[in-house]
Parts: C-alpha cells; sequence; structure tokens
C-alpha cells in the first residue's frame, strides 16, 4: 500500500476521505451483521459489545453478603473478605492459625437439608 502523506492534502480532500472510510466502515459492518445473523449470533449483543465493551462481571458481586467464615473466640466473624480483623491477626501472632477459627460447614449443610425436607 501507497503511503500518503496526510498533512499535505487539502481539507476538501481530506473530508472526502473521511465519508469515504466511514461509507466503507459502515457498508463491512452490515455485510459481518448479516453474516452474524446467518450463523444464528445474536449480532445485536455484538454490537454492544463493540459499542460500549463488555460488561463488568465482577459489578454485579459487589456488596452482596457472604455467609461467615471464621468465628473468632469472642464469637465474632468474618467472611474472609477485606482486611483482616484485629482479633484474628492477634491471634495468628499468638501462633495460632486461620483454620483454627474455620466454621465447620458440614454442620451448617446439615441444618439447611433437614429444614428444606420439611
Amino acid at each position: 500500500m501507497a503511503k500518503v502523506n496526510l498533512a499535505s492534502m487539502s481539507v476538501e480532500t481530506l473530508l472526502q476521505l473521511r465519508n469515504d472510510v466511514a461509507s466503507l466502515l459502515s457498508r463491512k459492518a452490515s455485510e459481518l451483521k448479516r453474516d452474524l445473523a446467518a450463523l444464528g449470533t445474536d449480532y445485536v449483543e455484538v454490537d454492544r459489545i463493540a459499542a460500549y465493551g463488555r460488561k463488568n462481571k465482577g459489578a454485579a458481586l459487589k456488596g452482596r453478603k457472604v455467609a461467615a467464615k471464621y468465628r473468632g473466640p469472642g464469637g465474632e466473624t468474618w467472611a474472609g473478605r477485606g482486611a483482616m480483623p484485629r482479633w484474628m491477626a492477634a491471634a495468628i501472632k499468638d501462633g495460632k492459625k486461620r483454620e483454627d477459627f474455620l466454621i465447620d460447614r458440614s454442620a451448617a449443610k446439615a441444618k439447611r437439608g433437614r429444614r428444606k425436607k420439611k
């Protein structure tokens, strides 16, 4: 492809070039949409992604409550998200492990299973 010096072109020529590129891109987009429709793909979603980008899947979980994963000696709980609570940091400093504070999930699952059967 020949190298074109855009700076040396006149304004009218540049505007015509811009219009030609826009029409060519529009024609190509129409062809792609037609091909996607023939494949059975929802081209409206593809068009939205091309224009606005993909949705952030992580944002749907932001702010959701999570069941407690750890229980401290005083009954305080922590889900394992965010900063480590002071009670756990102090206990780890004293030589304990995170696993020592895990809440037994099998008992909770058994309780839920019994409730559902009623």
